[in-house]
């Protein structure tokens, strides 16, 4: 047929058209445009009846979430041997050729064009000036199917290459393999001085349906482009001033991070609800423990490409560390967010928010109620089962709209994932277009960093290969410049001694030939 991509959620749909007698007797155009009516029509139809429970916490839902892009063409591959060789020049016309990105945004990654004071001024206070942080690309990523070039930016030496060889090291058994829970966002409202708490409570589960009368008007939040709210839940927290009704409203933020969206709906509905209740509105705030909004990602790793059972096991034994130990899983967690951190920084997503909520995830998401690891690893017959289960409240879009006279960021928090031309390029790069798809590609992207860092821990130890690519930064420490930058740093990894002061004495050796 062509290259056309229908997500895994309606395969089954998807292959009884292909089946039909009609369509196997159809010219490609017929087929063309009869998919084309296919996803207009019942696609949609599909994602709005697709809200069913799915979680075993009690009253807890999640929407199984149905992806409507096109990915980039399965001919395109993100095996890309010896791009760290490449000029800049010779890098950017390999993204091209890949990617399709305009001639003019080619010219604006060359000349490293950033934002101006303009835009700068419209996403900070009291702006002086901007900060640069590289973007480096990570290859060899397969999820759930797709070859992905994702971009990263990071300032610290290693991490785009363990993702790199990460993932090239599962390629030859599918790559990442992904689910989402959905784009749910919470907000909460605090009610205090209820003399009747539990009666208070039942007094609000009673008011719902009056609340969903009032999420269903056409000018609230996320309403006309088919999210909005989509469950309530009301707990009893014991402090010491007292016992605090909290309500959750639980919103489809769709393609956005969502955050102002469900701040304004939890604004507008706290009053009234803490009047239902009989006591004091307080709080009315999102929350970044974004456990509505999961991604999970998941690989497999063959002893061919460990290294062997012993590799394997030493792996995993790293992992149990982890997985027990606080302090250990404090480091552990870190460097996967290094990899999760700097696709959102490059997409132009709020970092803070989404390292928050991981890490609030790790001490909530066991049954120990401890601090613990985001991914987990076990043994196979033959080789290693990774995966990963992280919360990631991104978007892809912005914009914004007049509510209750109000003027608020409608659909992103962070909203440089649509001003920020960098952060365009990016997920044009990606060829995402949708906020499912990014959360996978980040989730997998998570697993991957995780996975380098166990292996690295596990054999040669992380500074070994962390150092290596650090001799180059050293290199420029010590004052070289040029083609002098990577033979200071070939010199320093060859003695294994990477330190200023010796780069320095190489440096002048080099200059007095």
């Amino acid at each position: 047929l062509t290259d056309i991509y229908l997500p895994p959620a309606v395969n089954v749909v998807h292959s009884y058209l292909l089946c039909t007698s009609t369509m196997t007797r159809c010219t490609n155009v017929q087929r063309l445009r009869q998919c084309v009516s296919w996803r207009q029509g019942l696609l949609p139809s599909i994602t709005s009846a697709a809200y069913v429970p799915l979680s075993t916490r009690q009253g807890k839902r999640a929407n199984v979430h149905v992806s409507t892009h096109v990915p980039p063409s399965r001919h395109m591959t993100s095996r890309l041997s010896g791009f760290h060789k490449l000029t800049h020049e010779e890098r950017l016309r390999k993204i091209k050729e890949l990617t399709g990105i305009s001639d003019k945004t080619v010219q604006d990654l060359k000349d490293m064009k950033g934002i101006d004071y303009e835009l700068a001024s419209n996403l900070v206070e009291n702006v002086f000036g901007t900060i640069s942080i590289p973007v480096g690309l990570a290859t060899n990523m397969i999820v759930d199917g797709v070859e992905r070039l994702v971009p990263m930016a990071t300032e610290e030496s290693s991490v785009v290459a363990a993702v790199c060889n990460s993932a090239k090291q599962c390629r030859s058994t599918g790559g990442f393999f992904c689910s989402t829970s959905g784009n749910n966002m919470i907000a909460q409202i605090q009610i205090t001085g209820v003399k009747d708490p539990e009666a208070g409570r039942q007094r609000i589960l009673a008011y719902y349906p009056k609340i969903k009368e009032l999420c269903s008007q056409p000018d609230y939040p996320l309403i006309s482009r088919g999210g909005g709210l989509r469950d309530m839940e009301v707990r009893l927290i014991e402090t010491e001033l007292g016992t605090n009704i909290v309500v959750h409203i639980i919103a489809d933020c769709l393609d956005a991070m969502g955050a102002n969206a469900v701040n304004t709906m939890a604004e507008n509905l706290g009053p009234k609800i803490a009047n239902e209740a009989q006591g004091k509105c307080e709080l009315k705030i999102l929350s970044n423990l974004a456990d509505r909004r999961i991604a999970r990602a998941r690989a497999v790793w063959t002893f061919e490409e460990l290294g062997g059972e012993d590799v394997r096991d030493a792996m995993i034994s790293a992992y149990q560390f982890a997985k027990y130990d606080p302090y250990r899983a404090a480091t552990h967690n870190k460097g996967i967010m290094n990899g999760i951190s700097a696709v959102c920084l490059a997409t132009g997503n709020d970092t803070r928010a989404i390292e928050a909520g991981a890490h609030a995830y790790a001490c909530t998401n066991n049954s120990e109620g401890r601090y613990s690891s985001l991914t987990n690893f076990e043994v196979t017959e033959d080789g290693l089962s990774g995966s990963i289960e992280v919360p990631l409240a991104v978007g892809v879009v912005g914009g914004g709209k007049f509510f209750e006279g109000i003027f608020i960021t409608m659909l992103s928090m962070f909203v440089a994932t649509k001003s920020h031309p960098m952060a365009r390029t990016n997920l044009e790069i990606m060829k995402v277009s949708d906020a499912d798809t990014l959360m996978r590609v980040m989730a997998s992207v998570g697993l991957a960093q995780n996975f380098g860092a166990l292996k690295a821990l596990a054999t040669v130890g992380i500074q070994k290969g962390h150092m290596s690519l650090h001799a180059t930064n050293v290199a420029m420490d010590a004052g070289a410049v040029g083609d002098e930058i990577e033979a200071v740093a070939e010199q320093l990894i060859k003695m294994e001694n990477v330190r200023i002061k010796i780069a320095k004495e190489i440096l002048e050796d080099l200059r007095s030939k």
